[in-house]
C-alpha cells in the first residue's frame, strides 16, 4: 500500500520516515524541533513535539503513533495517550505527545527518534443496541479477572 506523506519546511534535512529493519512494524518519527533547538523533559513533564510531517491514509485506515522500547525501557520516556490515532481524513502535522516517567530530565534534539508510526485497519462498524449479549464463559469479569499467570498462578 502506498501512503503519500507531505514534508512540512520543519522536517527539512532531516531523515525521511523509514522503517529501522526489514520486519520493523513501525516507521520511525523523528523530533522536528528548530535546529539548534532542546527541549528537555523534566521526570513527570509532558510536551507536544512536532514530526514535520502529514499523511494522506486511505479510508478503513489509521496511523497509530507508538513509543519506542528503547526510550521507554531506557529512560521511561513514553507516548502520553499511546496509541495515538491519526485518522483518516486528518491532514495536519503528525505531532507526539512524550512523557517522562522517568527519574531523570530527558533532552530531545532535533532528529532524535521519537516514536513509531504503524498503519493499521480501522474499519467502521455499525452499532447495534440489543437489550442482551451473548454469553460467555468470562462473562462480566474484568480488569484482572482472568489472572496474572507466573509462578503463584495469580
Amino acid at each position: 500500500m502506498k501512503v503519500a506523506i507531505r514534508r512540512l519546511p520543519n522536517a527539512d534535512g532531516l531523515p525521511s520516515p523509514a522503517y529501522a529493519s526489514e520486519g520493523a512494524a513501525g516507521i520511525d518519527l523523528h523530533a522536528a524541533l528548530a535546529p539548534g533547538q532542546k527541549l528537555v523533559l523534566e521526570p513527570g513533564a509532558r510536551d507536544l513535539i512536532p514530526t514535520g510531517l502529514s499523511i494522506a491514509l486511505p479510508s478503513g485506515y489509521e496511523g497509530q503513533v507508538r513509543p519506542r522500547s528503547g526510550l521507554a525501557a531506557e529512560h521511561g520516556v513514553t507516548v502520553l495517550n499511546a496509541p495515538g490515532a491519526v485518522d483518516s481524513d486528518y491532514r495536519g502535522e503528525i505531532k507526539v505527545i512524550l512523557i517522562n516517567l522517568g527519574a531523570q530530565a530527558f533532552e530531545i534534539v532535533r532528529g532524535l527518534r521519537i516514536a513509531q508510526l504503524v498503519i493499521a485497519p480501522a474499519p467502521h462498524v455499525t452499532l447495534v443496541e440489543v437489550d442482551d449479549l451473548d454469553a460467555t464463559a468470562r462473562g462480566v469479569g474484568g480488569f484482572g479477572s482472568t489472572g496474572l499467570g507466573g509462578e503463584g498462578g495469580q
